[in-house]
């Protein structure tokens, strides 16, 4: 996920590794957890795999000179390569990951951007029906966490059905979103 960030990072404008560290604290500290040790090492295997370059060095106010890196054309492939696969994560990840690629939507064409969330919907209303069907907890914690969790769930695949609405409707892709998102497919408890 520290990839497909810092390639959508910097597929918006170039930026020094301090500074990408900020921009991932600030826009992406909800799904992931950023260590500043990681982010060089990053740059630097980026770098060598060509799917970013230094474009410029800017002097430091206190410390030493920064290097500013832009993504080159085989790394915007890659970011996209990103964004459109499903790897098969945890469910916590999954959604992590889901996070993510919404925030970096706008670089994606409207085709794409359906296909994804069509995907996260079908993934949603799957661990709620698992997790529908299954017997309650006796403990009256565990079963107020479990309709928690169902509460989630359900609001995300409200959103999710509402993103896809919007899509559909700006996109004019028609009766797509009826058939693949618009039904409420919960069968509540």
């Amino acid at each position: 996920m520290l990839e497909l960030s810092a390639l959508g990072l910097l597929q918006r404008h170039p930026l020094h590794g301090y500074r990408l560290k900020q921009e991932l604290e600030l826009f992406m500290s909800s799904c992931m957890s950023v260590n500043y040790g990681a982010i060089y090492p990053l740059l630097k295997r980026l770098e060598e795999r060509g799917y970013i370059a230094a474009i410029a060095r800017e002097s430091g106010d206190a410390g030493p000179s920064r290097t500013i890196y832009g993504i080159t054309p085989s790394g915007r492939d890659r970011w996209r390569q990103k964004m459109l696969e499903h790897p098969q994560d945890s469910w916590v990840k999954s959604r992590a990951r889901f996070a993510i690629k919404c925030f970096f939507f706008s670089d994606l064409e409207p085709e794409a951007r359906l296909e994804l969330m069509e995907h996260r919907l079908v993934l949603c209303r799957a661990r709620y029906k698992s997790f529908s069907e299954k017997p309650l907890p006796e403990d009256s914690y565990q079963v107020a966490v479990w309709n928690r969790h169902l509460d989630v769930l359900k609001s995300e695949i409200k959103w999710v059905q509402e993103q896809i609405a919007i899509e559909v409707q700006q996109s004019g892709h028609g009766d797509r979103g009826k058939a693949k998102g618009g039904a409420n497919h919960l069968g509540d408890r």
